[in-house]
């Protein structure tokens, strides 16, 4: 059971991520968009590449998705589309609401949904992508990582983007638009950021295995296997996981039901 710390970052998480930067940026394609921390240290976000389409690193990524496949935080939504685009189950899930329709926009599924909510095909999951900073979700990477095994299915893999130097911090940031602290800002909400080996030293208590380890692109990437029972659930189906969100009637603002 979440405890009432856990609710209030997350929901503090949720209102940062959605605020007007961010969207902005994604509607633009574009930046400059860093996360702030409260000593002035900023972390650029690499909003092009995010809305570009999937590069030489993702396709590598996706070459090795395995079934139907969610991808937490999607943003614009390039590599749910990509894995559309080759006839795979996917869905992405991310809080801005920008960031939906753009998935949306490149023809993949998208739902509005903070990866702690309640999802459809919870443990059936073949992978889950955790890319580009997600990692630092609700700043407790113990939390994710406990809530990520049970999106997928006894066995499955989880593909994780880490900071590719060996790191293990605990911050509060908020969304800037640029390098001064003038003009539109988010909230402040709690980020966390993992090397490679803060990612295994968290994961290996919670059963998780690991699979792999690489670099491309100037980027690292770990490869887990969630713990393996005797499970014999089935993975989730294109009709059965898309169609649980689909709108009855969508509009322009909301395209996706969040039921």
């Amino acid at each position: 059971m979440s405890t009432a710390h856990e609710l209030r970052a997350r929901d503090t998480a949720e209102h940062g991520w959605s605020a007007d930067p961010y969207a902005d940026a994604l509607r633009a394609g574009h930046g400059p968009l860093f996360l702030r921390r409260s000593d002035g240290w900023l972390l650029p976000l690499d909003v092009e590449r995010w809305c570009a389409p999937a590069d030489a690193a993702d396709l590598r990524i996706l070459d090795l998705c395995e079934g139907a496949v969610l991808d937490v935080g999607c943003g614009p939504g390039r590599l749910v589309a990509e894995l559309a685009a080759r006839g795979r189950t996917a869905l992405g899930i991310d809080i801005s609401e920008a960031a939906v329709a753009h998935t949306l926009g490149l023809g993949g599924q998208a739902l509005r949904r903070s990866v702690f909510e309640p999802l459809p095909g919870e443990g059936r999951w073949n992978t889950v992508l955790i890319l580009d900073e997600n990692l630092g979700i609700g700043g407790d990477p113990h939390a994710l990582l406990r809530r990520l095994a049970e999106l997928l299915l006894p066995g499955g893999l989880l593909i994780a983007e880490t900071v590719p130097v060996d790191v293990d911090e605990r911050v509060d940031v908020r969304i800037v638009p640029g390098t001064d602290a003038q003009g539109t800002a988010g909230a402040w909400f709690p980020w966390a950021r993992l090397g490679a080996p803060a990612l295994l030293r968290y994961a290996r208590p919670l059963g998780w295995r690991t699979v792999d380890q690489w670099s491309a692109g100037g980027r690292c990437f770990v490869a887990l296997r969630s713990r393996s029972t005797s499970s014999s659930a089935e993975p989730p189906k294109s009709t059965a996981v898309i169609s649980s969100q689909r709108a009855r009637n969508p509009s322009p603002d909301r395209p996706v039901a969040e039921g």
